[in-house]
């Protein structure tokens, strides 16, 4: 216990003491990229991350993913919208990429989620077959039919089944604040505004992934998501985004 509250502090030192545009941190030998990162999210910084452009998750996605969709105004905005483009999918969605496979260590993200019934606001670290990898994830979501809770959950090896909902106390959409997780080789411990709410200690990730944000319509996911209405745009906000290594 008295190990965790240490590393908890020094995590939040590192946050406080930092950064006013993207820094380059030190790097565990764990992690495939050799440099954290701290992202203000003011502008498309292409050293550190992409935007999806031009295709689809396919179900539960109800979208095409397009680069117009991630935009930057005094932070980073994701749009649903209807694609322009046309196609059998109907809706465009947002999503940003980090370029690089990041490991153990600290994940933070200050955002305010769409409240917006079918839809998905999200954190997460990811890597799968596209990365010639095992599906390992870590993820924060926020459900726009409830935005005064958020999940979380995780994948090893294509192994998923970790849904937790946690009660914040307050409604996320309303205001920013900071979400993110301690990944360690023993346990993922889930933060809410630098305090720990959740761990998990089964079966824990060991791929290091992408660090992702991305904000989709779902379809065929009514008992989950709640069913879209098709109204647009929809948009969530982003203040900063980073990667301590452990």
């Amino acid at each position: 216990m008295l190990r965790k509250k240490i590393k908890t502090i020094i995590y939040s030192s590192l946050l406080l003491g930092a950064f006013v545009s993207a820094t380059v941190l030190p790097v565990n030998t764990f992690a495939a990229s050799t440099t954290g990162f701290f992202d203000n999210l003011k502008s498309f910084n292409t050293n550190i991350w992409a935007k999806s452009d031009g295709w689809t998750n396919g179900n539960p996605f109800n979208c095409t993913w397009r680069a117009s969709n991630v935009n930057f105004n005094n932070g980073m905005e994701l749009s649903i919208t209807k694609d322009a483009k046309g196609g059998a999918i109907p809706y465009a969605g947002g999503e940003y990429r980090s370029n690089n496979r990041y490991g153990y260590g600290l994940y933070r993200v200050s955002m305010k989620p769409a409240k917006h019934i079918g839809v998905d606001s999200s954190f997460f670290s990811y890597t799968g077959p596209s990365d010639n990898n095992p599906w390992d994830e870590i993820d924060i979501e926020f459900l726009g039919k409830d935005t005064t809770e958020v999940q979380f959950n995780y994948y090893t090896n294509g192994v998923g089944k970790h849904e937790y909902l946690y009660k914040l106390g307050f409604d996320a959409s309303k205001g920013f604040h900071t979400y993110g997780y301690i990944w360690e080789q023993n346990y993922i411990a889930w933060l809410v505004d630098g305090k720990e709410v959740y761990r998990a200690t089964s079966n824990i990730p060991t791929h290091p992934g992408k660090v992702m944000m991305n904000l989709w319509p779902g379809i065929g996911v009514d008992s989950w998501l709640g069913a879209y209405d098709g109204v647009t745009p929809v948009k969530a906000y982003y203040n900063w985004a980073m990667y301590n290594p452990q």
